[in-house]
């Protein structure tokens, strides 16, 4: 088989080591480096021809070390033709776990596949994988041992819709450690949230209340006590609520919406939360309430400040920190820069105003301890200061 097309990329040596029958190392060697050629860009249909080729003779060298170097090198390569993917993946673990959890080539039917027919450990490496449809999911949830349906869980890329949820609680309903695994996601639908709260250990309700939004009735519930087993934070849930204005709906509902709740969101950075806080308050929708809150100057703020009913004394607290929020910006917008501006606020708040409610001044001194905790091995300065 000629490589002529390939051979100004691969030295006269590397094409003798991958016919050399007698030194497996040397061929698995070679076979990387002509593996990465093939994964390149830019290959001519002839050289991609000839080199799909090469890679069906790697693919049944009796060599593992061979078949292993094509796996690994190509596993998220889209060029690997889907004969040779397909083989590779019912090989051994060593050689189909990277290109079951790894490899574009795969259709949804190979992964149906695997899913029905295959060990849990190549079921886990489906559920791995950085796209998994909804149809995959589905197969995992119905067929899967329970490692592969808690990995699919955790996995932000595993596209789970309302059916593949319901059956997950219903399959794994006296397996708690396999629903908590969904707190791991970085979003989650407000009734799955929901559902957990009933199912899963007091620990891991604790974490779930700490990263994702709670449905407002279910939040308020938490917060007064109603429930047993948790208590919410309503500040956090500001933050966190998808729906700001229905999450201050049902605070207000609920004689919730204090003044002390929303000048700690606030000074936490919640600032979305605020506008719609106020908006209801003065009877005026979030457009005008942002307006002027944000682009009319200070007699903006003030004037929609006397319609909410708010206490007077907040409202130099309430303009120093919408102040101290237009001269901070976030870096890349991560967990820990989110976490750093919340830091620089706070401090700019009651470094320029000393007359803030002492209780509020607790609240946010303790909350900032927490969040240094959180940020001990980050980088110094990612957040970017405006001038003010």
């Amino acid at each position: 088989m000629s490589v002529h097309g390939l051979r100004a990329r691969l030295t006269r040596e590397d094409v003798q080591r991958l016919t050399d029958t007698n030194d497996p190392e040397s061929r698995a060697m070679a076979a990387r480096k002509f593996c990465a050629r093939i994964a390149e860009q830019g290959l001519s249909d002839a050289d991609r021809t000839a080199g799909e080729a090469i890679l069906g003779v790697l693919a049944d060298d009796a060599a593992e070390m061979v078949r292993r170097a094509l796996a690994v090198t190509l596993q998220r390569c889209p060029h690997l033709p889907e004969a040779v993917a397909r083989k590779l993946a019912a090989d051994l673990d060593s050689i189909a776990l990277p290109v079951i959890e790894g490899s574009p080539v795969l259709s949804d039917e190979d992964l149906i596949e695997i899913i029905r027919h295959a060990a849990p450990n190549r079921q886990v490496a489906v559920a791995k994988r950085i796209s998994v449809s909804k149809d995959v999911v589905r197969e995992i949830v119905t067929h899967g041992v329970s490692e592969a349906v808690g990995t699919a869980a955790a996995n932000d890329g595993a596209r789970f819709d309302a059916g593949s949820y319901a059956l997950t609680f219903e399959r794994f309903s006296a397996e708690p450690e396999v629903l908590e695994r969904f707190i791991d996601r970085s979003r989650l639908p407000l009734e799955v949230t929901e559902r957990l709260i009933a199912a899963i250990s007091d620990a891991a309700i604790e974490r779930l209340v700490s990263r994702h939004a709670l449905p407002p009735q279910l939040a308020v519930e938490l917060a007064e006590g109603a429930r047993e087993r948790a208590t919410v934070d309503l500040v956090d849930q500001a933050g966190l609520s998808p729906d700001p204005r229905r999450f201050v709906q049902q605070l207000q509902l609920n004689s919730r919406l204090t003044p002390s709740l929303i000048l700690r969101a606030l000074f936490r950075g919640h600032m979305a939360f605020f506008e719609y806080a106020v908006a209801e308050l003065a009877n005026v929708d979030h457009a005008k309430a942002w307006m002027l809150i944000h682009d009319a100057g200070p007699l903006g703020l003030d004037a929609v400040f006397q319609r909410t009913g708010l206490p007077a004394r907040i409202l130099p607290a309430i303009r120093a920190a919408i102040s101290a929020y237009h001269s901070i910006e976030l870096g890349d917008g991560g967990p820990a820069d989110q976490i750093r501006f919340r830091r620089i606020l706070t401090e700019r708040v009651f470094t320029q105003f000393q007359g803030a409610p002492e209780a509020d001044l607790n609240y946010c001194l303790a909350r900032l301890e927490a969040d240094e905790a959180l940020i001990e091995t980050a980088p110094a300065e990612p957040v970017v200061l405006k001038a003010s």
